[in-house]
Order: structure tokens, then sequence, then C-alpha cells
């Protein structure tokens, strides 16, 4: 009996770290193939972006060709030139900075506003009027858009960028009032109560305390909005009838055709590219406070 018991006690570690290994074998082998698929899907995503910075540097005749040519001999660095020189680019690009950040800051304060109200704030009708408010995201923007027109023509706002920045001064949309909500509900009570202990109003509380401890989800709102607004081509459109207030998105389009008398393509895939370099750049520089945002969002319902 006591060798058998001693024979159990020796096997006995042996079978344990021979678990431990297959473990520590799986997990290893797990975290391979998900960076393994992750690289893939990476590599399969920056394609197209590749293929538009490719094709910029092309003659027009050479984005077509077969089989592609993924490198231009030689690049032809001219056809940024020719898009700064023979479109009002500067001033396309100055119209749209005013759209995008008079829109964005009046919809990352509103929205944050109107998030505090809704998650901190005890008022009648408080749930109600919030669930009303997540109905209207499932309205599409056509439905709107000929009643919103039909005002907005009304006050006479229309060729003026009004109608682009104002509407996103009351609330910020329901979606970024939604998103700021659910994180306003992860930070404690405890530190609210601090506050008023120590004689602090509700705008003191909001303005010093959540706040500051909500620019992740703001960063979020703002990089979404961003991205929104840089990139709007129908709102303009419909608003905007003058050339002088038009916006990259539109001059964008332009250039789509023979506007110049010969396939402008290569010159559409410059513009792209100037047009989306702000935004990657953006999310490079602010794309841990993103993620955070996304993710302690849905911590709490």
């Amino acid at each position: 009996m006591s060798d058998v018991a001693g024979t159990s006690g020796r096997t006995q570690p042996a079978s344990g770290a021979g678990y431990l290994a297959r473990q520590s074998f799986r997990t290893a082998l797990g975290r391979m193939i998900a960076y393994l698929l992750l690289t893939l899907g990476g590599v399969l995503m920056f394609i197209p972006f590749l293929w538009l910075v490719s094709s910029s540097l092309k003659d027009a005749s050479d984005v077509y060709r077969y089989p592609p040519l993924w490198l231009p001999q030689p690049p032809q660095w001219h056809n940024y030139v020719d898009v700064m020189t023979q479109l009002p680019f500067a001033l396309y690009t100055r119209n749209t900075l005013i759209i995008t950040v008079s829109a964005l800051i009046g919809q990352v304060l509103t929205s944050s506003l109107s998030a505090y109200a809704f998650a901190r704030l005890r008022w009648r009708a408080r749930d109600l009027i919030f669930s009303i408010i997540l109905a209207t995201m499932m309205l599409p923007y056509a439905v709107t858009l000929i009643p919103v027109y039909i005002l907005f023509r009304s006050l006479h706002w229309t060729d003026t960028f009004l109608p682009l920045i104002v509407p996103y001064w009351f609330g910020g949309g329901a979606f970024n009032i939604f998103l700021l909500r659910q994180f306003f509900l992860t930070i404690p009570l405890e530190l609210e109560d601090a506050g008023r202990i120590d004689g602090a109003g509700s705008w003191t509380i909001f303005w010093q305390i959540i706040l500051p401890l909500a620019k992740p989800a703001l960063a979020v709102v703002a990089i979404l909005g961003f991205q929104g607004h840089w990139n709007d081509f129908l709102g303009p459109l419909i608003y905007l009838d003058t050339n002088a207030k038009w916006t990259l998105a539109i001059g964008l389009n332009s250039l789509q055709g023979l506007q110049w008398g010969r396939d402008t393509t290569n010159l559409v895939m410059a513009v792209s590219v100037m047009m989306i370099a702000p935004i990657i750049v953006l999310f490079f520089l602010a794309q841990r406070t993103f993620i955070q945002g996304i993710v302690l969002t849905g911590i709490k319902g």
C-alpha cells in the first residue's frame, strides 16, 4: 500500500504539470490563430486603401489597366498639384472645416448635457422621453428630409451653413445621447454624493466631475461626429447652391466624369486621399481613448 501511495504521490505532480503544459499550449495556439486572423483581416481591409493611394499617383489610363498596376511607374505627383490648383481646394477645405468644427462643438456639448440629465437627474417622464428619443433612431433620414427642408427654406436658411450646424446644437443626436448616458451610468454615485456634500450643485458636478471622467466617451462622440460632418455629402448637396459655399464632398463629386474634357478618375482618387487623411490621423492619435470609450460604454445598461 505504501508503494502504491508513493507511486501515486509521484505521478500526480507529473500529471498536473502535463495538464498545465497542455493548457499553456492551447492558450498559445489560440492566441496565435487569433493574431493570424486579425492580421489577415487587417491586410484585406488595407488593400482598398492601398489601391486608392496607388491610383491617385497614376495616369488616368493606368487606373483601369489589367492586370492591375500596383506601383505607379513613375508616380504622378502632379495629380495632387492639379487638384490644388485647378479646383478651389482651399475654399472647399475652409467651408468643410467651418461646418465640421461648428457642428461638432454643439454636438458634443449638447449631447453630453442631455445625457447627464437622463442619467443623473430625476424628473417626471424622464424615461418616457428618453424612449421617444431612442425611437427617433428608427426613422430613416429620407422620411424627414422634405419637412426639414421646407422648415429651413421658410426660415431663409437655404444656401447657408446654418442647416448643417444649428440642428446639432439641440441635443446632438439620439445615438450620442444614448452613448454618453450609458457611460455616465458607469460613474460611481459616490463621487457625485461627495461633491454635493462639499456644496457642489448639478452644474459644478457636471463640469468638474462627470465630464473629466467621461473623456473616453466624449472622444468616441467627437471622432464619429468629425467623420460624419467631414464626409457629409447629402446635406451640403441639398442646402448649398452657391459654388463658393461647397464642401470637399461636393467638390469631389464635381470631378467625376469628363469635367475637364478628359478622364479624371486619378484626380478623384487624389482628392479622396486628401479627404480621408485627416480622419486617419485623428483616429491614430486618439485610438486608445476611442477604444476605451467603446468598451466602457457597454458595461452598464
